[in-house]
């Protein structure tokens, strides 16, 4: 079934909640976890999961995403009939861009029906987990289903956030809310409900057929989880795949999140320090892949001043150098400096910034290539870094990419 299964992944959306860090790149080419893009996580699943042949439909500011497909996933062999293949808009059906998810995958038909593919899988490209999509793909088989949804069990409360299934006792999909007020518990579970992942299975002829009933329909807004999911409930059988429960070959860490707010990517980023991490990087058969500079390993050297370099609970991308400054609960990626006696604390560092001494910064997310000079403070006072940069809804501190700090 692998063979015969086609999968896109949307990675074209505007990112505008992640401003200032999708300024210049799209959201799933933002960095994540000291090392990695956050799209390496949805390629990596289809990697290990035995997917071959995945189509990247890019948009908005995609030269960064597309160099790192180029750079860091050139891995598959075409005369295989393997890729990793970006699609940009191409105006196949009209003098317009992508306008909605399902618009996305209906302005590429063709190369869906190319493709020989019974099977597509439909993935966001900026979400962070870890899935094996195998026994997804048996379990959409085993049922024939036009349509089958990836759901993960949420806290009844924390269902406003999420588009929500009801579902009876076999897995079928019996209604879909967007964001309810009052969502629908799980049958036997009324503490949880049924969230949808954004990770979608069609049969090839009823993606087909619906996509093109839906382009025909003026008042659609041409989006999966508005238009498409609910329609197919009322006509064709949707069935709804939980999350955590494959017998795959993925550890069942459960982990899942979206990082499409400042303060979602931040704390998926810390998360990654807890004792025991919610996300588990470290399972020896599912690296998570990247494309990654060959640089010297990280260290800790004393300072001027003498001062030891301080390292606590924190990851550091390699070349990364503390020089006698303190990094605690934080995370550093790649050739990030830290001055004598500068102190870094729950912050996420990335590549080529540098702190001066006896900097102090806190609560923050410093993008690429910032110099931060000697004796600056960042996430103390928020009047002043309101004034400077980007400040959440949780008071995260957000330094542009490149920024240059007045003399």
């Amino acid at each position: 079934m692998l063979e015969q299964t086609l999968t896109l992944i949307l990675a074209g959306g505007h990112g505008s909640r992640l401003q200032p860090l999708t300024r210049d790149r799209a959201k799933p080419a933002v960095p994540f976890g000291g090392k990695y893009r956050i799209i390496d996580f949805t390629l990596a699943n289809c990697l290990h999961s035995g997917l071959r042949r995945i189509l990247v439909l890019t948009q908005y500011k995609s030269l960064s995403l597309q160099k790192h497909l180029r750079d860091g996933w050139s891995l598959f062999n075409p005369e295989l009939r393997e890729y990793i293949t970006p699609v940009p808009p191409q105006m196949q059906t009209g003098e317009r861009w992508y306008g909605g998810t399902a618009d996305a995958v209906f302005q590429n038909l063709y190369l869906l029906r190319r493709s020989g593919a019974r099977w597509v899988l439909i993935l966001s490209g900026d979400h962070i987990y870890r899935m094996d999509y195998a026994p997804l793909l048996a379990f959409h088989k085993q049922h024939q289903s036009g349509l089958t949804v990836a759901c993960m069990d949420v806290f009844l409360e924390q269902a406003g956030q999420f588009g929500i299934l009801s579902v009876d006792s076999e897995g079928r999909v019996s209604q879909f809310q967007e964001k309810p007020q009052q969502p629908c518990p799980i049958p036997g579970e009324p503490g949880r409900a049924l969230a949808s992942m954004g990770i979608y299975i069609f049969s090839m002829d009823q993606l087909l057929d619906t996509l093109e009933q839906d382009h025909g329909q003026e008042e659609s807004s041409h989006d999966f989880g508005h238009d498409i999911i609910p329609r197919l409930i009322e006509t064709q059988g949707v069935y709804a795949y939980r999350f955590g429960g494959e017998a795959g070959r993925v550890t069942q860490d459960r982990y899942w999140r979206d990082v499409g707010t400042l303060d979602g990517y931040y704390e998926a980023n810390m998360d990654l320090l807890n004792p025991e991490p919610s996300l588990d990087l470290y399972q020896p058969d599912w690296p998570i892949r990247t494309y990654q500079v060959q640089n010297p390993p990280a260290r800790t050297v004393p300072g001027a001043t003498g001062s030891e370099g301080i390292f606590i609970n924190s990851i550091a991308g390699g070349g990364a150098v503390i020089k006698g400054g303190s990094v605690q609960h934080s995370i550093l990626f790649p050739q990030v400096y830290v001055g004598d006696e500068a102190v870094i604390h729950d912050s996420i560092l990335f590549s080529g910034v540098r702190v001066g001494a006896g900097a102090e910064i806190q609560n923050c997310i410093i993008d690429k290539n910032v110099e931060i000079p000697e004796g600056e403070r960042i996430g103390f006072n928020p009047d002043q870094d309101g004034e400077r940069f980007t400040r959440s809804e949780k008071g995260i501190v957000v330094v542009p990419r490149g920024y240059r700090f007045e003399s």
